[in-house]
């Protein structure tokens, strides 16, 4: 049940809590849910995995699963890991994944995601700061690179890599065969949910990763919470969901635990997004799990596809589903004429859509950023129903999330069973619930700035507001923190440190913000510029003509390429324009204290910005 309560009468709705539907208890771990699922289904599919001959799907039941997951278990035993160990995970999404989470967790070890695509600088950070012991890796590069950090790195001293293309997962069963079992029981039984599961770094505003800690009884408490919350989605007939969002995002790690904690869910792993439409195909998912960008895809490219009278058609199906869509949230409804409408658009393409997502799909999970009334209505609209919601790393996925029988398209929903929002007096985002993280790794400063008062309540550093009945609306970003349209969060400080390092550039405004990829607006230092024009043998000209000269665009395009060095391809600037002007103080573009004002140069180069994307 949810309740929405104004701070004063006649004012506003401030406050939502949706009340516990399943009690928590401590007893409630990953082993603990695993578990669970073998008692009550031990025979039913719970993963389902791809032939690398012939591409079918070849089910696990629970109890093979679970076995094979102690097994793997073991052979961490024997490897010398002990109870609150960190192991480290870095690898595209895949069933090798899965397996090592649940069998680092049935050790009692705690798991570190590192993606697939992070820089060695990046990984050096997250393996020294949460001193990682043993990581699993996907393939040879990777081994490549972190065993040189582990050589390079006095900390990292002892840290063993493994390689799933190197045949570890067989290595590691082989090598727990000695292992008594009875050590795996006995790890398993001592965890709780206040214990530790696992540490995901996310950027801060410093642009260092941020190690924020989840306990079982985060993931735990809220899936199994979720699975009586979303009945529709996770406790159907048949639950299947194909998971290619990365493991190493906490969206991804959220549904890997729901679907053990749903009495028949099954889980694919999709680990090349460019087979995506193949997969869904032969896996044919109850609902699809993504980022906004993938809702985006699908969209555009129907649209582009289409020539002719066929993108005529297309177009005019889609006029029709969002105003299908629209009408369905009137008190009459959809008219006759508007139903009739709506029947032979999908005859002729709303079905086809539907079939791009594996021709069963009731149901789509947008999360990881805003989706758009446009699209969310245009999904409903074409019969698939779309649950958006929001959340953040530091509540383990999942705050609010509109639900099939409660939705209202344009907000993020109603609160998770067991979490409460709220709104401060400046329109900030406050979480508390069973969700929300215990703290960053060894870092209590900046714990102490986001956990505050009783509960403790999570400041998101996001702006909301209340729609009628409690569902939040994101109205604003409080935080410099820009998500892009895939989701992924990226912290503008460090590219934008790193090419201010260069003696052409002045100011850098990092964008992207639900842009399909990271941009920068950069200025000219005009003091600097005739020096090194000089210096490489260049005509003089003024800055105008400089932003516009090839040579110095080759320039900056260096220096954008040795600035994406520090982070992954996701986070990297993809597009760049020069700006013939500074900011400064004077113009309004530079604080006082020579900040940039980010949301001013955002509106003042708004459509600078929108021309960076228009020639990708």
């Amino acid at each position: 049940m949810t309740t929405a309560q104004p701070t004063e009468p006649d004012q506003p709705v401030q406050e939502a809590s949706t009340a516990l539907l399943v009690p928590a208890h401590a007893a409630m771990t990953t082993p603990w849910a695993l578990a669970e699922r073998v008692r009550t289904n031990p025979d039913g599919a719970l993963i389902a995995r791809k032939s690398s001959v012939g591409g079918r799907w070849r089910e696990l039941s629970a109890r093979a699963f679970r076995d094979r997951v102690r097994e793997v278990a073991a052979g961490l035993v024997a490897h010398g890991l002990r109870p609150g160990d960190a192991v480290g995970i870095m690898s595209h999404t895949s069933f090798e994944w899965t397996l090592m989470d649940y069998a680092a967790w049935e050790a009692g070890l705690v798991v570190v995601p590192v993606y697939e695509t992070s820089s060695a600088e990046q990984a050096r950070w997250i393996l020294t700061d949460s001193r990682v012991r043993f990581v699993l890796v996907e393939n040879e590069a990777m081994h490549t690179m972190l065993t040189a950090l582990a050589a390079q790195e006095p900390s990292l001293e002892g840290m063993e890599v493994m390689c799933v293309s190197k045949d570890a997962i067989t290595t590691l069963i082989a090598d727990g065969k000695g292992v008594d079992l009875g050590e795996l029981d006995s790890r398993a039984s001592r965890l709780t949910s206040n214990d530790l599961a696992t540490i995901v770094y996310t950027s801060g505003t410093t642009g260092r990763p941020k190690g924020v800690e989840l306990t079982h009884g985060n993931l735990v408490h809220l899936c199994v919470n979720t699975v009586d919350h979303v009945p529709e989605v996770l406790r159907a007939p048949e639950v299947r969901v194909l998971l290619f969002l990365p493991l190493a995002h906490v969206l991804g790690r959220f549904i890997e635990v729901a679907i053990v904690c749903s009495p028949a869910g099954v889980m694919g792993h999709a680990p090349d997004v460019k087979n995506l439409v193949t997969d869904l195909s032969s896996f044919r998912p109850t609902f699809v799990l993504a980022v906004p960008r993938v809702f985006e895809k699908i969209y555009n490219a129907a649209d582009a596809r289409a020539t002719g009278t066929r993108q005529k058609v297309f177009r005019m199906a889609a006029k029709t589903a969002i105003a299908y869509s629209r009408a369905l949230d009137t008190p009459a409804g959809p008219g006759r004429t508007l139903r009739a409408q709506r029947a032979a658009a999908d005859r002729l393409v709303f079905s086809k859509l539907r079939a791009v997502l594996g021709g069963r799909v009731t149901h789509v999970i947008s999360g990881g950023g805003p989706l758009g009334e446009r699209l969310g209505h245009f999904y409903r609209g074409a019969g698939v129903t779309v649950l958006e919601g929001y959340g953040l790393t530091e509540t383990a996925a999942p705050c609010t999330v509109n639900l099939p029988s409660a939705t209202r398209i344009g907000t993020v929903g109603l609160p998770m069973p067991g979490t409460s929002v709220r709104l401060d007096e400046d329109g900030e985002i406050l979480v508390k619930g069973i969700g929300v993280f215990r703290g960053y790794h060894e870092d209590p400063e900046a714990s102490a700035e986001v956990l505050t008062g009783d509960g403790p309540w999570l400041r998101t550093g996001d702006i909301g507001s209340f729609d009628p009945g409690g569902f939040l609306r994101i109205t604003g970003r409080k935080k410099e923190i820009i998500v892009t349209a895939g989701g992924k969060n990226v912290a503008p400080a460090v590219l934008e440190d790193r090419l201010r390092g260069h003696p052409l550039v002045s100011q850098v405004l990092v964008v992207g913000d639900n842009r399909p990829c990271i941009g920068a607006l950069v200025t000219l230092d005009t003091e600097m510029l005739p020096l090194w024009l000089s210096s490489h043998g260049l005509e003089e000209m003024d800055p105008v003509a400089a932003t516009t000269d090839p040579r110095v665009r080759a320039a900056l395009e260096r220096a954008v390429a040795r600035a994406n060095e520090a982070v992954s391809r996701a986070e990297s600037i993809r597009t760049f324009t020069i700006l013939p002007g500074d900011f400064t103080v004077e113009n309004g573009l530079l604080t006082p204290s020579l900040k940039v004002r980010r949301a001013e140069a955002c509106q003042r180069f708004a459509a600078q910005i929108d021309e960076l994307y228009t020639r990708l």
